[in-house]
């Protein structure tokens, strides 16, 4: 069995579940004013987190071209989010495969090794994901998003 592929395909699917969650949202639920954690946010933290995290090191990141403060820039919007995403799947394809599972986190934060910060990260990505889709699924009746189990056909 190859860990790596296996790893990726994971990334990708938890990927993907964010995604349905982004296409599907409602503009008015996008960035509802009420929200502590606008939808916007939640999907953007997960994304950069998940690029950050695929970097061999903090010094290694360079933020998505498009990449403001989202605490104190404008809300980024569900097209800018989709690009992201696109952005960092296609950073799992070309990083993931040559991860030296063995190393060292990377991040000197995190006292684990590479291995974990895979698990880690995608366990990240899906509580989000997780996350609205209970927003979506309470607040605007939308219970129709798939569980993906592993790489989407396009992807592959």
């Amino acid at each position: 069995m190859d860990i790596l592929k296996v790893i990726e395909s994971q990334y990708l699917a938890a990927l993907e579940m964010l995604k349905e969650v982004i296409v599907k949202c409602p503009e008015a639920l996008w960035n509802a004013s009420g929200d502590v954690e606008p939808t916007w946010r939640k999907a953007y933290h997960a994304l950069f987190y998940a690029h950050l995290y695929l970097q061999d090191t903090e010094k290694d990141f360079k933020p998505w071209p498009k990449h403001h403060d989202p605490e104190t820039g404008a809300p980024f919007t569900q097209v800018e989010v989709l690009e992201y995403l696109a952005f960092t799947q296609k950073q799992v394809q070309e990083r993931v495969p040559h991860l030296d599972l063995a190393a060292a986190s990377g991040f000197e934060w995190l006292s684990f090794g590479k291995l974990e910060l895979q698990l880690y990260n995608i366990r990240h990505i899906q509580q989000h994901a997780g996350e609205l889709y209970e927003r979506l699924g309470i607040r605007a009746n939308i219970n129709d998003l798939a569980w993906i189990d592993q790489t989407p056909d396009y992807l592959k």
